[in-house]
C-alpha cells in the first residue's frame, strides 16, 4: 500500500473518518482504531511478517516491566541483553547473513580455496531496521533510567507500530510520542490544514520529481558505459535528487498524515541541499537517524569528549555504522566512509558546528561565498552518492572513470528540459520557505488565497501531467 496509491487514500479517508467522527471522544478507540488500523498498513506489505513485529513489541514491551522491577543491576542487565541480542539478532538474520556469506565466500576464494558456500533466500521485512530502532531506544532509555516502562500495551504497541512512520520513518522516540498517544487529542483545523499541504507537498515531491527523475537514473547506472561522462553527471545529480525528494517526500507524507490525526512526528528533513558544509548537511538529513546515532552510538563512545583522535575514531564509527545501516553491500560502507573523510576536516580544524542557522537569514538571495559553500557540499554529497547507488563498488568505481575521462566535456545525451524546468521550480519554492517546515507552509506573510489555490491545483495537474507507473520509495528497502 504505497503511501502514493488510491488504497492508501482510501485507507487514509477511512481511518480520519473513523477516527474523529465515530470516535472523537474515546481515546482508548483512537489508539485501538490507530493500533488495527497499523496492523492492517503492514500485513499489506506482507502478512508473513506480520508476528515479527509483533514479536519485537512484545519482547521489548515485557523487556522494559523486567527490567524496571529487577532487584539486582545482573538480572536488569540480563533483561537487557537479552532483548538487544534478539533484536539486532533479527535483524542481523533478514538483513545482513546474505551479505556475511557472500563476503566470507569471496574471502576464500581471493586466497585461493574453492568456495561451496550459498546465499539463502531470505526476504527483508519491511521497514524492520525502522521499527528495530524504536524498540532499541525504548529499551535502552528503561535501562538507564531516562524514562518509566509503558504498562498500557495498546499505547506502547501503538508507539511502536504507527502507520505513518512504520516502513520508513522517522525513528521516533519514546519521549515524544508516548506522551502523546497518552492524553486525548482535539481537531485542531489548522494543524489539519497545515498537514494536508504537507502531504500534497510530500505527494509532489515523490510523483513529480523523484519517479521522473528515477526513469533516467536507472537507465544511465545500468549502462554508465553508453554514456558520455557530461551524461553520467547528469545521472548522478539526478540521483541526489530522486533519493532527496523520495525519502524526504514519504516523511512530509507521513508527517501530513499524522498531523491531520492530531500527532506530531519527528522532523526528519530540513532543507538539507541548502546547506554549507558537510556537518550542516547532517544535521538537516534523515534528522532521526542521525540524532539516533548520536544519542545511543556517539556520546556513549565519547562523543566530543577526549582528544582529537577519539574524535576522529567516534565520527568514522558512526559514519561506517550509518552506512552500514542503509543495507548491506560495501558500496554503502564506502558511502559511510566518504562522508566520514569530508566531515573530519570540519572537526579538526573545529568548523563542525560553524553553520547552525538557515542560510542566508533574513535575505532572499546567498552571497556569493554562500552560494560557493552550498555547490560544493551538494557536489561531495552527489559524488558519494554515486557508491551509494551503484550496484557494486566496480561499478561505482567505472561510473566515476567515465566521468573523470574527456567525456565529459560533450553534450548530454540525456537532457529533459521539462523535468529540469519543474526541478528548477521545486528548488525554488524550497529555498522560499527554508526557514519553516515544509515546502507549503505560508505561515503568516499574506499570499492571496486566489494564488494559493492556484499553486495547489498546479501542484496537482503537474502530479497528472508527470505521474505514471508507481516506483516504491527507496528507503523501503532499508
Amino acid at each position: 500500500m504505497f503511501f502514493n496509491s488510491a488504497e492508501f487514500a482510501f485507507f487514509s479517508l477511512l481511518v480520519f473518518f473513523l477516527y474523529w467522527f465515530v470516535l472523537r471522544k474515546s481515546l482508548k478507540g483512537q489508539n485501538i482504531l490507530l493500533l488495527v488500523s497499523s496492523y492492517i498498513f503492514y500485513a499489506c506489505w506482507d502478512y508473513r511478517f506480520l508476528f515479527l513485529l509483533m514479536f519485537s513489541t512484545l519482547l521489548d514491551y515485557f523487556t522494559g516491566l523486567k527490567m524496571f522491577n529487577a532487584k539486582t543491576l545482573i538480572t536488569k542487565k540480563i533483561w537487557f541483553w537479552t532483548s538487544i541480542g534478539i533484536n539486532l539478532g533479527f535483524l542481523a538474520y533478514f538483513k545482513y547473513l546474505n551479505f556475511f556469506i557472500d563476503s566470507f565466500s569471496q574471502l576464500i576464494t581471493s586466497i585461493g580455496f574453492d568456495s561451496h558456500f550459498n546465499t539463502l533466500n531470505i526476504i527483508l521485512p519491511v521497514g524492520i531496521s525502522f521499527y528495530t530502532f524504536h524498540g532499541l531506544s525504548y529499551v535502552i532509555d528503561i535501562y538507564y533510567d531516562r524514562i518509566k516502562p509503558e504498562k498500557n500495551f495498546v499505547e506502547y504497541s501503538l508507539f511502536v507500530s504507527y502507520f505513518p512512520l512504520l516502513v520508513a520513518g522517522p525513528i521516533e522516540r519514546a519521549t515524544h510520542l508516548l506522551p502523546q498517544i497518552q492524553k486525548p487529542r482535539l481537531f485542531d483545523y489548522n494543524k489539519a490544514v497545515d498537514g494536508l499541504r504537507q502531504l500534497l507537498w510530500g505527494l509532489f515531491k515523490k510523483v513529480v520529481i523523484a519517479d521522473n527523475c528515477a526513469g533516467y537514473v536507472d537507465k544511465i547506472f545500468s549502462n554508465p558505459t553508453e554514456y558520455s561522462g557530461s551524461t553520467l553527471v547528469i545521472g548522478a545529480v539526478f540521483f541526489a535528487i530522486q533519493i532527496y525528494c523520495d525519502f524526504s517526500g514519504y516523511s512530509d507524507i507521513a508527517l501530513g498524515v499524522s498531523r491531520i490525526l492530531g500527532i506530531e512526528l519527528l522532523r526528519n528533513f530540513a532543507f538539507p541541499y541548502f546547506s554549507r558544509d558537510i556537518a550542516e548537511f547532517w544535521r538537516r538529513w534523515h534528522i532521526s537517524l542521525t540524532t539516533w546515532f548520536r544519542d545511543y552510538i556517539y556520546i556513549p563512545l565519547g562523543g566530543s569528549r577526549g582528544g582529537m583522535s577519539k574524535k576522529i575514531r567516534n565520527t568514522f564509527i558512526i559514519f561506517l555504522v550509518s552506512g552500514f545501516w542503509h543495507g548491506a553491500n560495501w558500496t554503502f560502507v564506502i558511502w559511510g566512509l566518504l562522508n566520514a573523510i569530508f566531515f573530519i576536516p570540519l572537526l579538526v580544524f573545529n568548523h563542525n558546528r560553524k553553520n547552525t542557522n538557515n542560510v542566508s537569514e533574513g535575505r532572499l538571495l546567498p552571497n556569493l561565498t554562500e552560494l560557493a559553500q552550498m555547490m560544493t557540499t551538494f557536489l561531495l554529497t552527489t559524488f558519494a552518492w554515486i557508491f551509494f547507488r551503484a550496484e557494486s563498488v566496480t561499478k561505482a568505481v567505472e561510473y566515476l572513470g567515465i566521468i573523470f575521462s574527456k567525456s565529459i566535456l560533450v553534450t548530454p545525451e540525456v537532457l529533459p528540459l521539462d523535468l529540469l524546468a519543474v526541478i528548477v521550480l521545486f528548488f525554488v519554492v524550497e529555498w522560499i520557505h527554508r526557514e519553516k517546515e515544509h515546502g507549503l507552509q505560508f505561515g503568516n506573510f499574506e499570499i492571496p488565497r486566489v494564488a494559493r489555490w492556484s499553486f495547489y491545483y498546479l501542484l496537482l495537474l503537474l502530479m497528472v501531467w508527470f505521474g505514471g507507473a508507481q516506483q516504491e520509495f527507496i528507503y523501503f528497502q532499508f
